[in-house]
């Protein structure tokens, strides 16, 4: 098969493996920490040691990510060295979200299990998440090329990622809650979940051929020094993993739990209300997705990266102004809504580009050193995210805290039980949740929208600057570094 052919087929089969994975990724990463505040009542030191496990666990995996990274360069096998990783990951993740999201456990008890499965998820999505996004330098070093597979993969993880944020939040929350209650939903999601991620994944098993040019190079030693000083001796990697994680902090706020929380205390307990706050959020970015090699080709990334700061600030002004000078009503919440769509249509932007911008320092990298280190460069990324979202559960967090959600959160969460246990009728838990509902203070969720709102703005804006001012690989650079490698692979 010429390489013509082979990158067509890869431009298919590569995205559609994702699919599945970030419907897994959203269940954690957006609706865990909701999971657990709706359907455990818990205590002050409850919620702390909640905290303090996420983050604990999605740090030691942001720096596991390197080293996992630098197995998978060293893996050799007949299916390559990203395959084995991607397939025994995605099993073993489904197995863990299942017992994850299937357990009647209540108090401490709950806690010390929820810890050791939220470790057991952070290890096994490791395996998956890495040799996955390892693969794409893999696939080619065409900077157009590049462009369509990471735009194409980011296409299909959002598809997959908002299918699961459309459909969980109506499944699990109010009256087509799966089961009658959100504890019995979650646990049948999980479940569905946890089948589909691994059945996606064998289009990029079993359809992607991938460049294996190091197939028959010496096994490098995993070397605590190589990660070190793979990623050190990068100026532009170590730009782009601040810049990087700074973007993914205030894109990670809104859909960290205080969106929903904010959308249930002000719009009332609706999952459906959720759902469409999310859906036409995202929506403008499958334009994006599909349409950003063309636009990428036309505009630079940091000219487009200026055009889409003032985009996605005007988005935040909007939902703040709504919040803050509009009734709760449809009206407001539409407002909000478009506002959410324009600041998220931004983000989104920012995201690829940064994709983009970390990938290609590899090929720097081996301008500079001599090595493309492509396993430990990538996964830098989702060590990145990974540290990015331990910081938006603290986030999220203190301002539970702050504003008091857990007094009304713990109320819920008990009439969820009753109802999961039969002990009252789906009507009478919904109308007892309004009633709690109702009694929230309007400082509070104002409270909320201003976290949700205020931060990633301003987290956007200084990702713009110091990625303007920092980042040396536009694309002449980027253009002129891989010349000098073809010219030096012909000497």
């Amino acid at each position: 098969m010429d390489e013509r052919k082979i990158r067509k087929k890869n431009l298919i089969m590569f995205p559609l493996g994702t699919i599945g994975r970030d419907m897994v990724y959203a269940l954690i990463n957006s609706f865990l920490l909701t999971f657990v505040l709706f359907t455990r009542n818990l205590t002050s030191p409850q919620l702390a040691a909640v905290t303090a496990i996420m983050v604990g666990a999605r740090v030691f995996d942001a720096f596991n990510d390197p080293i996992m990274g630098n197995i998978i360069e060293r893996t050799r096998t007949r299916w390559g060295k990203f395959k084995p990783w991607l397939l025994a990951g995605s099993l073993t993740t489904s197995v863990v979200i299942y017992f994850l999201f299937n357990t009647d456990l209540q108090g401490w008890s709950f806690i010390w299990f929820f810890g050791f499965m939220y470790c057991m998820f952070s290890i096994t999505y490791t395996m998956n998440d890495i040799s996955y996004w390892g693969m794409v330098p893999a696939l080619s070093s065409d900077a157009d090329a590049r462009n369509q597979f990471t735009s194409r993969a980011t296409l299909f993880a959002g598809i997959g990622g908002t299918l699961a944020t459309i459909l969980i939040p109506m499944f699990t929350t109010g009256q087509f809650a799966l089961g009658g209650s959100a504890t019995v939903a979650y646990g049948r999601i999980a479940l569905v979940i946890g089948i589909l991620a691994p059945l996606f994944l064998l289009f990029t098993l079993c359809g992607v051929r991938e460049r294996r040019e190091d197939s028959k190079e010496n096994v490098p030693p995993v070397s605590f020094k190589k990660i070190i000083g793979t990623i050190t001796g990068n100026d532009q990697l170590m730009w782009m993993a601040l810049i990087f994680l700074i973007q993914q902090i205030g894109n990670g706020i809104a859909v960290g739990g205080l969106g929903a929380t904010y959308i249930y205390f002000d719009f009332g307990y609706n999952g459906g209300l959720y759902s469409l706050f999310t859906t036409i959020g995202m929506a403008a970015t499958a334009v994006l997705m599909v349409f950003y090699p063309v636009i990428s080709r036309k505009i630079h990334r940091k000219q487009l990266m200026k055009i889409m700061a003032v985009i996605s600030a005007v988005g935040y002004v909007l939902m703040l102004g709504a919040g803050l000078f509009l009734p709760a009503s449809m009206v407001k919440f539409g407002f909000i809504v478009v506002g959410y769509m324009l600041a998220n249509f931004g983000m989104y932007c920012f995201y690829l580009i940064m994709m983009i911008s970390i990938i290609n320092t590899v090929e720097y990298n081996e301008y500079r050193h001599g090595t493309r280190d492509e396993g430990i460069i990538t996964s830098l990324r989702p060590f990145l995210t990974k540290l990015g979202s331990a910081l938006v559960v603290v986030i999220t967090s203190v301002s539970y805290v702050i504003f008091g959600v857990t007094n009304y959160t713990n109320q819920i969460s008990s009439l969820e039980s009753a109802a999961a246990s039969g002990n009252i009728t789906e009507a009478e838990k919904l109308l007892s949740i309004n009633e709690v509902i109702s009694s929230v203070q309007p400082d509070q969720t104002l409270g909320l929208l201003l976290a949700m709102t205020v931060l990633p703005c301003v987290m956007m804006l200084l990702s713009y600057f110091l990625y303007k001012r920092h980042y040396k690989l536009d694309e002449e650079e980027y253009d002129r570094i891989c010349t000098e490698l073809e010219a030096r692979k012909k000497e």
